[in-house]
């Protein structure tokens, strides 16, 4: 990692890295990475033409993610890591109030003081279970560029600092232990420029001018601390693009911050091109090290840091063939992928789903909250309700997706009161409808209805789902239908189930020999006709929110 400059020729280096300059020294050249063997080759042609997504994923549906680090310590919600250090924000002034100014109480500060003292992972893991998620994903690092594992590569890591606990081992082995298929999240190729707002500044107030912790501190500073030993550089990944002396403004500050480190790169800094191989070799570890079953990345429209993402996907996929007898059992999480690249690995939606049914499996990844805990919205009840995500989930589901679902944990390690509701009630819904989705594939069609989406990320929460939105799965030869309301009228018309006539033959072009109400005993009446399946519901509803019709067929 770079060094710290002087403040006396700081100055001079902020403007040699504003423009991406080498600094004097830094290395360059290293050797090529070493690629566990098999049939994948570092290339997206290669990637592309290989993989196929294994059938555990499509048989699981729903995942369950634990987004927890140090930043969850706050309880300020996300990104705390960064918006501590932008003067103005909440959480800047939260973190003023709380601990100090950032220029005596940075981010490393948090990391120490995340103890983790109160977790229970297997108590977590049977409620999670309970809730139907069929695999698990601990985060195993942030932009804050700390690893939540024995990281070789990197002494700020969780077993050196903070919890002093292997949190990604731990979670593995109480996952597997529990029968769930086992994934971790790497967030950290965007360290780089995310983490370079701790070199910053105030521009207004009695300490403008006076830069952050990031600025100031070595690894000699530490003799006799806590953090005796430790780089802080090592930690904040050294100034590669730090924000220039003479802000006097702190919203000029921030449009500043949001132009240049706030930008989203999918590359590496080019004056440091040591950071791209560092994250390489901690990715390297992290898999080789816990055998994951599924790999998140946090990029957009590519692999991570260019070629060391090509390489690091090549490895994984090789390397998981060599732990399951040569048969490919990975899956590795990207988003926003253009139709050439899908193949290569698993397409991610953050907060959004497809609009329509993708030819290969994907998967939305959303939170019930914040993605680190944020003590306002559990305190103000504003958490997704159970009904809101098992709408999306049988959305997801109808067009060949999963559901990975974030459930916030608090930085002692524990979920508060609403989160433990909403699990048991997730766990009240699937044992009434859960076998509609697990295993299942998707249908002819998605479903029907005036509930419809274009498809995209960042977009959940803009479609009000009633009764007359149908989402259809398939599993084993048997057809579900679920209905995203309970007509008030009691009775159930599905148009796409309809008989058809000399002119439009039938959708469904099998007999429907029975109908029943997941969860219900009741005997319904039906009929099938030109104009679609009429159903008769019974009186009392077996759930809530969301109802599945299942089908046998002749």
């Amino acid at each position: 990692m770079i060094k710290i400059f002087t403040k006396g020729s700081f100055a001079l280096a902020v403007g040699l890295l504003l423009i991406g300059a080498r600094p004097v020294g830094a290395q360059t050249n290293f050797p090529p990475h070493v690629i566990a063997p098999g049939p994948f080759q570092p290339t997206w042609e290669s990637l592309e033409h290989g993989y196929k997504c294994p059938d555990w994923f499509r048989d699981a549906k729903f995942g369950i993610w634990a987004h927890w680090s140090a930043q969850c310590v706050p309880e300020q919600g996300d990104w705390y890591a960064r918006n501590m250090y932008i003067q103005g924000s909440p959480q800047y002034n939260y973190h003023v109030a709380h601990y100090g100014h950032p220029t005596k109480f940075g981010f490393m500060e948090m990391d120490n003081l995340w103890h983790a003292e109160n977790w229970n992972p297997d108590k977590l893991m049977d409620l999670y279970v309970a809730a139907g998620a069929k695999y698990f994903v601990s985060l195993a690092n942030h932009h804050d560029n700390f690893d939540n594992y024995d990281s070789k590569y990197h002494a700020w890591n969780s077993i050196n600092v903070g919890p002093h606990k292997d949190i990604v081992g731990t979670w593995a082995k109480v996952a597997r232990a529990h029968g769930l298929r086992f994934g971790v999240s790497n967030h950290s190729s965007h360290a780089w420029h995310w983490f370079q707002v701790a070199y910053g500044y105030d521009a207004e107030g009695p300490l403008a001018g006076e830069r952050y912790d990031a600025f100031t501190l070595t690894k000699a500073d530490g003799k006799g601390k806590w953090w005796d030993g430790l780089d802080p550089q090592d930690l904040y990944v050294g100034p590669s693009m730090v924000i220039p002396d003479g802000f006097t403004n702190a919203n000029a500050m921030k449009s500043w911050h949001d132009k240049n480190d706030g930008h989203w790169y999918e590359t590496g800094p080019t004056n440091n091109p040591a950071f791209a191989e560092n994250w390489f070799l901690r990715c390297q570890d992290l898999v080789d090290k816990y055998h994951p079953d599924l790999v998140y990345f946090d990029d957009t429209g590519n692999l991570p840091l260019g070629q060391a993402g090509l390489d690091i996907a090549a490895h994984y996929y090789n390397a998981n063939r060599t732990w399951h007898n040569g048969n490919l059992e990975a899956v590795l999480d990207v988003k926003g992928l253009d139709a050439m690249r899908r193949p290569a690995v698993v397409e991610d939606y953050e907060r959004g789903a497809s609009g329509v049914i993708q030819p290969a499996p994907w998967q939305t990844d959303t939170c019930i909250g914040d993605w680190h805990y944020n003590r306002n919205v559990f305190e103000q009840h504003r958490y997704k309700t159970v009904g809101q995500v098992v709408g999306m989930l049988v959305n997801i589901v109808s067009k060949n997706g999963n559901l990975l679902l974030s459930v916030p944990v608090r930085g002692d390690g524990t979920i508060d009161d609403d989160e433990i509701a909403f699990l048991h009630g997730m766990a009240d819904w699937m044992k009434v409808n859960g076998e509609g989705i697990f295993g299942s594939r998707p249908w002819k069609i998605f479903g029907e209805g005036p509930a419809r989406s274009s498809g995209g990320m960042f977009n959940e929460g803009r479609t009000t789902y009633t009764a007359q939105d149908i989402r259809f799965t398939i599993r084993r030869g048997t057809l579900y239908a679920y209905f995203l309301g309970w007509p008030d009228s009691g009775t159930l018309l599905i148009h796409s189930l309809d008989t058809g006539d000399a002119d439009n033959p039938p959708l469904l072009d099998q007999k429907i020999d029975t109908v029943t109400l997941l969860g219900s005993s009741e005997k319904i009446s039906w009929t099938r006709g030109t104009n679609g399946l009429s159903v008769t519901l019974p009186a009392t509803k077996p759930c809530k929110d969301v109802f599945a019709l299942k089908l046998t067929l002749n």
